[in-house]
């Protein structure tokens, strides 16, 4: 469908942007206190594959307690009973894995072995969770408490009163791939186990976890089982253990669990660390944790859900990375050895496909000192095995996604100030990573079309080629493929410049226009080419052939280092738009936009990339494309589609649409809900819109934000109210449509003034984001 056009002072529809939809809440903590955790619902996204998850952890912790229903990622607010509470869990991946160390609390004799069978059924009406705590009661008449450190689980059972209250801990059964476990009892207070399994979607890997488990007191009897025999009295074994106590007058049971990656003397050191706690202490101090993080950010107006809605995506933006360095600083490396972080803490698990674009910017402005240790590590995966990263999963490569996305991630870092002290040690890494391809016997792929997209200016589509390594193969998407090794070489070409290389800086920024070798003048669009160099596949740009979980109308605004030559290629700033708004079917967003963003964009399941023209909110490869209009001289379309894409979050089970990555979607969702987001990933250019909240108060780290706070105001901002009239800097009129993140160092106040009409501002040429070069 093609839009009706507007013009700059148009009289738009009203548009209930600001008013979520309402779905049924799950049960999350009521706001009783003024405390910013009670906002928070770690139920969103717990339904229709958001594949977040519900259980207790802290911020970036290496644990994550949580409950598993059956789903292939762990929990599905649909299903309503619970195999065990696990160890490991990623908030809003696409793929099995995880659920190390299912455990679960029964009575009675211990007669059955499969979680699936033993599963205890459950109410959510006798559920709940806020930030490091979750709680449920089982039929079984069981109640059961989860929180957590970083490194440990930590439960609490309360049994009915019996003889025989049991604990199960099932090493043999995950969400992932199982290769191998053993269980053994040490004494009568202690169990530890050694489990390995298969990687991230396929079967990469394998990667091993080790856990010690500590009850807070004897149990009275033990025994362990292999497959479906149950052996009372022994002390090890493959498969699981099940500890026994007397509940007849002390009804609770305590126990924490300590995790590590290198061996068990790092899970017993974990313990030593973090153990010895009471549940309650624990759960307090995660909460302590919790509210710190969140009270970086202070908004102010709106609705209590839209703020709710609004703090639940800052928690689950603030989960992963996660640790992955034992208390005394050991970690597992790449390159199966053990490694010492010096001088910093080392993060694992990298979603780099989906978070470069929006997570690593939203961490490097309210956490910067994880940030850069995170920074530190992936650099820390190149020295240690040899190449940098792709998809990491704990401490192997998955080959996952396509494209080359460590490199925004990376230079995202360089220019928020987080690689200082080792510039050039991330550069050599990326330049390494940029010239060429990981060797035959090293797992990864790097970018593995690199030698075609460096001698021809693209890289190939090549249907059939056959897998050389687990994972995905960039052969397979040659076309998108091409759009992200552009973009990534756009942002290495600013680093090179900024670090002193300009013979570099100039070799990637001409290879940063790679874009233009895909776009195929008799569709006019981006087109995937074979190996001949021919254009293959349909020509219908919306089958998405080449192109990896989407389509060549969602692609063609993945071009943010040159927006204005991709304006070109398309016919001019009039056909852009044209194209823009048939895009966004932005005449039905106008008059509906909740609706049209529910029923127009989002076009069947979470995993429906493809036979799509329409914007696609559930997925990042258009997660830009809204600001396209920053540079089209219509900034208050970027307005209208931003705030109806917002509503598809809402506080309920099915609130986020699509996966959410690792906090890719959250950090979305937050960032535009207050009106800055980094419109060139990898660059420091931070497009403006209007606000959702009438004034939102950051807290900065002066370490590396020396104004310390930021103030964005747009007082009355609301679904009526939603166009920028002008904007000031600490008082200044700002006319551009952006920010860089030099001019943010500095800011004290960013004020917008909103009213009920488009207006000039930021229309002019000159106000358009830059061009790289």
């Amino acid at each position: 469908m093609r839009g009706t056009r507007c013009t700059r002072l148009c009289v738009a529809g009203v548009m209930a942007a600001s008013t979520l939809i309402a779905t049924p809440a799950a049960r999350a903590a009521e706001r009783t206190d003024g405390h910013l955790t009670d906002l928070v619902n770690p139920f969103i996204g717990t339904q229709n594959e958001g594949n977040t998850f519900p259980g207790a952890a802290v911020p970036f912790g290496m644990v994550q307690l949580s409950p598993d229903t059956g789903h292939m990622t762990g929990y599905d607010y649909a299903q309503s009973r619970i195999r065990g509470f696990s160890l490991v869990h990623l908030s809003g991946v696409g793929c099995r894995i995880g659920g190390d160390l299912p455990v679960l609390p029964t009575t009675g004799d211990v007669t059955q072995t499969d979680a699936a069978q033993y599963a205890a059924a459950f109410s959510h009406q006798d559920e709940g969770a806020s930030p490091g705590y979750y709680h449920v009661g089982l039929a079984s008449g069981i109640r059961a408490e989860l929180t957590a450190t970083e490194r440990t689980g930590v439960q609490r059972y309360t049994f009915p009163a019996t003889g025989k209250a049991n604990v199960l801990l099932n090493a043999a059964q995950s969400l992932h791939k199982r290769v191998s476990s053993t269980v053994e009892i040490l004494d009568d207070r202690t169990v530890r186990t050694e489990i390995t399994g298969h990687g991230f979607c396929r079967d990469t890997g394998p990667y091993t976890v080790y856990t010690i488990t500590r009850f807070s007191r004897p149990f009275t009897a033990y025994g362990t089982w292999d497959g479906s025999t149950v052996t009372p009295g022994a002390r090890s074994g493959p498969g699981g253990a099940y500890l026994r106590f007397d509940t007849t007058r002390d009804r609770t049971v305590e126990a924490t669990t300590a995790l590590s990656y290198v061996d068990s003397r790092g899970a017993a050191t974990n313990l030593r660390a973090e153990g010895g706690r009471s549940f309650d202490a624990v759960r307090r101090r995660a909460r302590q944790l919790w509210e710190a993080r969140l009270a970086d950010v202070r908004v102010q107006g709106g609705t209590t859900t839209l703020r709710r809605t609004f703090y639940s995506s800052l928690y689950r933006s603030f989960l992963a990375p996660n640790i992955g360095s034992d208390a005394d600083g050991r970690y597992f490396g790449w390159d199966r050895r053990t490694h010492y972080a010096k001088g910093f803490t080392y993060y694992q698990n990298w979603s780099l496909w989906d978070t470069y674009r929006t997570q690593a910017q939203l961490l490097a402005l309210l956490a910067p000192r994880e940030a850069r240790d995170m920074a530190r590590s992936v650099v820390a995966i190149d020295e240690d095995g040899g190449w940098l990263p792709k998809w990491g999963y704990g401490p192997v490569e998955t080959n996952v996604m396509s494209g080359d996305p460590v490199t925004p991630f990376l230079t995202t870092a360089y220019h928020m100030g987080l690689l200082k002290g080792f510039e050039e040690r991330a550069y050599r890494a990326l330049k390494k990573n940029a010239d060429g391809v990981p060797p035959a016997e090293y797992p990864g792929i790097g970018r593995e079309a690199n030698a075609e997209y460096i001698a021809r200016g693209f890289a190939p589509f090549v249907k059939d080629r056959p897998l050389a390594k687990m994972g995905d193969s960039d052969y397979h998407h040659g076309a998108s493929v091409t759009l992200e090794y552009a973009l990534a070489d756009a942002m290495l070409a600013q680093m090179a410049r900024g670090l002193g290389h300009p013979a570099d800086a100039a070799r990637y920024a001409a290879r940063s226009r790679a874009y233009r070798n895909i776009f195929d003048p008799s569709t006019g669009f981006f087109r995937a080419r074979d190996a001949s160099g021919a254009f293959t596949g349909s020509a219908d740009p919306a089958l998405g052939t080449g192109f990896h979980e989407g389509t060549a109308w969602q692609y063609q605004w993945l071009v943010p280092q040159d927006l204005p030559g991709v304006v070109r290629l398309i016919g001019g700033k009039r056909a852009a738009n044209d194209r823009l708004d048939a895009f966004f079917a932005y005449d039905r967003l106008l008059a509906d936009p909740a609706r049209t963003a529910r029923e127009v964009w989002v076009h069947g399941d979470p995993y429906a990339y493809y036979n799509a023209a329409v914007y696609n909110p559930m997925n990042e490869p258009d997660l830009i494309a809204p600001y396209t209009y920053l540079s089209t001289g219509q900034p208050w379309k970027t307005t209208d589609v931003v705030h109806a894409a917002l509503t598809l979050f809402t506080d309920g089970p099915t609130g986020i649409t699509g996966n959410d990555d690792l906090g890719t979607m959250s950090a979305w969702n937050v960032l535009s809900s207050i009106g800055l987001f980094p419109i060139q990933p990898g660059y420091d250019t931070w497009g403006l819109s209007t606000p959702l909240f009438d004034r939102v108060e950051l807290t900065l780290d002066r370490r590396y934000w020396p104004g310390g706070r930021l103030t964005v105001t747009a007082p009355g901002t609301s679904a009526t109210e939603r166009y920028v009239q002008s904007v000031r800097a600490d008082g200044r009129p700002h006319g551009r449509t952006y920010l860089t993140t030099g001019a943010l160092r500095s800011l004290r106040s960013l004020a917008f003034t909103v009213g009920p009409r488009p207006s000039e501002w930021g229309t002019s040429p000159q106000a358009a984001p830059p061009v790289l070069k």
